[in-house]
């Protein structure tokens, strides 16, 4: 019964483990440069790092929706900003952005 115990303790400590680092490895926050506004689209341009939970190893420039349109009245072109972005329905989506300081 203790090596059972044991057995499970130790599945249920790699299965945390393995949780708590995909959430960190998925919410990687990225430097970026406001490179154009689309506020009827939803969508923003950003000129930004590597996106390593996108799998995109480069920086580059790109075009994403944004989750909250209401993100876009608190930037202007130009800004820069710190962003998290992940695939929402298929779609690359900003999910957090806030200005840099």
């Amino acid at each position: 019964m203790r090596k059972m115990s044991l057995v499970i303790a130790s599945v249920l400590t790699l299965w945390a483990t393995t949780l708590s680092n995909r959430g960190l490895a998925q919410s990687s926050v990225v430097d970026g440069q406001v490179a154009k506004i689309d506020q009827t689209a939803g969508k923003i341009t950003l000129k930004h790092g590597p996106l390593k939970n996108l799998g995109m190893d480069e920086g580059m420039t790109m075009v994403f929706r944004v989750q909250d349109p209401a993100m876009l009245k608190g930037v202007k072109v130009g800004d820069k900003v710190k962003f998290e972005a992940d695939k929402v329905n298929g779609q690359f989506t900003v999910v957090k952005m806030q200005k840099a300081n």
